[in-house]
């Protein structure tokens, strides 16, 4: 599979560094991943290219409804610990460059939604970002990366449960027409894995929530 390849490669530099110390304060304002894997853009799903042709804005029940309240993937459960939409795309994200490039490409909404596994030992933020069109869209999964130094989307925090903290996560990212998908993952408390192939699995059951991208491409005519 290419994307094991890649994210083996873009691991083995990732997995070697570290030891960085910042302010809690600031580690907690900008925290990115450090490892990220950008697909790229879906052909299937042309359709919604531009957001012209799909006009309504998202809701927070259509993105995380009751099929995306637990999501799996092989030995991984999560289920969603708490939701937000964001119709202010510079209040939850972070980097000059990032947020210049949101209101330049026309965001109108960020959706984040913090997953949690049955066994507490994972955590997951699922992430889907509206703009105007592909184009948009492509540059965003471009400055996401986090050697690009744009900046990145603060992670949904809920009271009570496992938080997302700044240790070692991994993002995985794809462009859908209009929209950005992101599947971030991280063992709790930011733990090292032992292997990639744990954030990969894991960062597949938080992508199920996309289900939102494939009924708005039958509501555009596919």
């Amino acid at each position: 599979m290419a994307v094991i390849l890649i994210v083996t490669v873009v691991a083995v530099v990732a997995m070697g560094g570290g030891g960085d110390k910042k302010p809690q304060a600031a580690a907690a304002a900008k925290v990115k991943p450090r490892v990220y894997v950008n697909t790229p853009a879906n052909p299937q799903v042309k359709k919604l290219a531009d957001r012209a042709k799909d006009k309504r804005p998202l809701n927070k029940n259509e993105v995380f409804g009751d099929d995306d309240k637990t999501v799996t993937h092989g030995k991984y459960t999560f289920t969603l610990a708490g939701a937000d939409l964001a119709s202010d795309c510079k209040t939850v994200t972070w980097g000059q460059q990032l947020q210049s490039d949101l209101a330049k490409y026309g965001c109108t909404q960020i959706a984040r939604g913090a997953y949690v596994s049955n066994d507490k030992q994972y955590v997951g933020q699922f992430i889907a970002i509206n703009l105007e069109n592909l184009q948009g869209a492509e540059q965003l999964v471009r400055d996401l990366d986090p050697d690009s130094g744009a900046g990145f989307v603060s992670p949904f925090a809920v009271k009570g449960s496992t938080d997302f903290s700044d240790g070692f996560s991994a993002a995985y990212s794809q462009a859908f027409g209009h929209y950005v998908v992101v599947s971030w993952v991280e063992k709790a408390g930011g733990a090292q894995p032992q292997s990639m192939n744990e954030l990969l699995d894991a960062s597949i059951a938080i992508e199920r929530a996309d289900d939102f991208v494939w009924e708005r491409l039958v509501l555009a005519g596919a």
